[in-house]
């Protein structure tokens, strides 16, 4: 048999969005997007770093668990208000999903993890416990009482100074947070709001280089 079609693929997965090149991806970059968006939000983003790239990568954009309470868009968990009590039960369904991608083909170690906003918090709290290549938090911050592991991967983190929906301070508390791990952790921040410019994209493009040479 050939390889299944893009539009078997997404059947066959129907939380998450698969954008695959015309060869077969050594890397993978898994996307989460933030409260009230989807799955397809962060393709974009997705795209652009594959083609950044070196080798051939597959870009995977999961979709949130939850119906936003607007009847539009996904959320991880009620963020208006925060209920935090649902935060270890999303991101134990996050990390077995994760898990469970094709992990023969391309391993954890050759898997970055990318989050924004709300996707930023769930990337660093399932991110942090598991053997990935690196995790990316734009515009993201700490659930309540989150202690990383000593032992992590790389992270970036990514932060506008005029975030008026994430305050800059989020990012601050992050790498202190962050900073004792075993690994690498940087912080850049940009003078934006709450988005992703194009010198937070090229700032993930060199990390994700580094991290997969």
């Amino acid at each position: 048999m050939g390889q299944p079609t893009q539009q078997q693929v997404n059947q066959l997965m129907p939380d998450s969005v698969i954008h695959a090149g015309r060869e077969p991806g050594r890397i993978r970059l898994v996307l989460l997007h933030g409260w009230g968006a989807d799955a397809e939000d962060l393709l974009p983003l997705g795209d652009g770093l594959a083609a950044a790239a070196t080798v051939p990568a597959e870009c995977i954009g999961l979709q949130a668990p939850e119906a936003h309470p607007s009847g539009q868009g996904r959320q991880w968990y009620g963020l208006f208000p925060s209920d935090w009590q649902a935060v270890p039960s999303a991101t134990q369904q996050l990390r077995h999903r994760i898990e469970e991608l094709d992990l023969e083909t391309i391993p954890l170690s050759q898997t970055v993890l990318i989050g924004f906003s709300q996707g930023g918090a769930m990337a660093l709290h399932v991110g942090c416990n598991l053997p990935l290549a690196g995790v990316i938090s734009c515009s993201g911050y700490p659930h309540p009482g989150w202690q990383p592991p000593s032992t992590r991967p790389p992270v970036l983190l990514l932060h506008g100074q005029n975030d008026d929906v994430v305050p800059a301070a989020a990012a601050e508390r992050l790498l202190a947070l962050l900073k004792p791990g075993s690994n690498e952790c940087t912080l850049k921040t940009f003078a934006g709001g709450h988005t992703i410019p194009l010198e937070a994209q090229e700032a993930m493009a060199e990390s994700i280089a580094s991290w997969l040479k």
